[in-house]
């Protein structure tokens, strides 16, 4: 299975052959980072006991949805977990960081009750991210729908991907990981490893996409070269995609996703092997884009939200990220489009911090990866709308 695609010498021409042990210890890329709290909040948890929660959505009501990576989606209603998960879910392969994973709303849920979900499915030898679209009926699911199937079949339970977010024109953005052990084929376009796809809500595919049509690609690829897709968010302020990927030891990237480009993993990165063994002599090379953030040491970000609401008004259109090794959530303070400073919030949390969202009246929501996990919503302390 490994060995089935051919892989272009030349590509990797120049790399350092064998394994280099790293003799020098790294340093971090982003410069200073302030420490510390620029609001006044408090916390409360909404609900524990989960089997490592990963996903949270919002529904138009008021209720929520989460999954957890053990296979479940389960409903919050009045900040309250109901105690049975909701029925008829697709059943996920739940194995290391394979499992259900990311729950999204149809932007249209009101009139047709839609949600997407995306989640391992297969076993140990032959898995891949899957998404489907299913009609939520109280607390059961209906005409459960595949939309989307990566490919090929991979026999690693690892590097998934597995968030969506709606772009401006409705189409859904779908972040994939690149399997670990494939990695040098997220710089191919005949497979889904490292890549992000582009597709209408039937699973259809855009005839804008930027390879439709090119020979040796895929019709639904929108952007390639990329490790492990963690963190997706559309700013429609700005039209913006932003995605974040863990890098390997080092080399976490936050990236503004354009149409057709080259974002370089494995060719071009700041991270090096988890051995200490030299993956890419290159940090930048022509034809590839380069981040517009660098963790090194790695944070290991993972969910993302881009900051609108009443809560927090100072950090409207701030990116806010959790990060699962450093345990806290890093604020990107985005002033004109630019990433301009960054700051440690939450840090008393001191847990492992799998997801982060906005609900419609701005109050955070933070999901804990761990078994039992909790979600915890963060509100202004001084706001006088919320109770």
């Amino acid at each position: 299975m490994k060995n089935q695609f051919p892989i272009n010498p030349g590509m990797f021409a120049g790399f350092i052959a064998g394994v280099i042990l790293c003799a020098a210890t790294l340093q971090a890329q982003t410069g200073s980072v302030e420490h510390g709290n620029s609001a006044d909040y408090r916390i409360e948890t909404i609900a524990d006991g989960l089997n490592h929660p990963w996903s949270l959505a919002f529904l138009p009501d008021g209720r929520m949805l989460v999954t957890e990576r053990a296979g479940n989606l389960h409903m919050i209603q009045n900040d309250e977990l109901l105690a049975s998960p909701v029925s008829g879910v697709p059943q996920a392969f739940a194995s290391s960081q394979g499992g259900m994973l990311e729950v999204l709303v149809d932007p249209d849920f009101s009139d047709n009750n839609l949600i997407y979900l995306s989640y391992a499915h297969g076993d140990r030898d032959a898995n891949a991210t899957r998404i489907v679209r299913a009609r939520l009926q109280e607390q059961s699911l209906a005409d459960v729908e595949v939309l989307f199937t990566a490919s090929p079949m991979k026999d690693t339970p690892v590097h998934y991907g597995g968030r969506m977010a709606w772009l401006g024109d409705g189409t859904l953005a779908i972040g994939l990981g690149d399997g670990f052990d494939y990695r040098e084929q997220a710089q191919r376009l005949d497979n889904h490893f490292g890549k992000i796809v582009r597709i209408h809500r039937d699973g259809s595919i855009p005839a804008d996409n930027p390879f439709v049509g090119q020979v040796d690609a895929l019709d639904d690829i929108y952007s390639y070269g990329h490790r492990n897709i963690q963190g997706l968010v559309f700013d429609p302020a700005t039209n913006t995609l932003w995605q974040h990927e863990h890098g390997p030891r080092g080399g976490d990237e936050v990236n503004r996703i354009r149409a057709g480009e080259n974002y370089g993993w494995p060719v071009a990165t700041q991270g090096i092997d988890y051995s200490g063994a030299i993956i890419s002599p290159y940090e930048s090379r022509p034809g590839m884009i380069d981040p517009e953030h660098v963790w090194t040491p790695s944070i290991a970000p993972s969910g993302m939200t881009l900051y609108r609401g009443a809560h927090f008004p100072q950090w409207d259109g701030d990116l806010l990220v959790t990060a699962l090794v450093d345990r806290h959530v890093r604020r990107l303070d985005l002033e004109n489009g630019q990433i301009v400073d960054e700051e440690i919030l939450f840090a008393e949390i001191n847990q492992r911090l799998r997801d982060i969202r906005t609900d419609p009246d701005g109050a955070l929501y933070i999901l804990t990866d761990a078994n039992p996990g909790q979600i915890l919503k963060i509100t202004s302390a001084s706001n006088t709308n919320d109770p």
